[in-house]
């Protein structure tokens, strides 16, 4: 499965449960550009996770909430909390990297640790 678009609407459906790794991205940067076969590869490699591209220009909202300030910027949420918030072109392998790490944590102690509350999600809505 390739890449999905993702929008305020349907953003809270996208992010419920799962690993899920957003690309912030614009038709007008070049890096963006540059990056987006990388992360279309990975998206194809990892079936299992929703790879979704939010386009800044467009979503305005979402690049607010997630506070980007440089595209392209990289977001994992699982089960709907973000987990990490990245600017900058990674590489395949730094990206498979960061897919598998996403899957080995605990998120009952990270929900423990937030007091159980979403912030991607209360972010979006703020």
């Amino acid at each position: 499965m390739g890449a999905v678009q993702v929008t305020e609407k349907n953003f809270e459906s996208i992010i419920a449960k799962g690993v899920v790794v957003l690309d912030f991205w614009a038709a007008w940067c070049g890096p963006c550009r540059a990056f987006a076969p990388v992360f279309e590869a990975a998206a194809a490699r990892h079936p299992d996770v929703v790879f979704g591209k939010v386009d800044t220009d467009a979503e305005r909202g979402l690049a607010a909430a997630f506070q980007i300030r440089a595209i392209p910027t990289l977001a994992v949420l699982r089960d709907g909390v973000a987990l990490m918030v990245q600017p900058g072109m990674v590489s395949a392998a730094a990206l498979d990297e960061i897919v598998a790490k996403v899957k080995a944590i605990d998120m009952d102690e990270v929900r423990r640790k937030i007091g159980g509350e979403k912030p991607a999600a209360r972010a979006a809505h703020g």
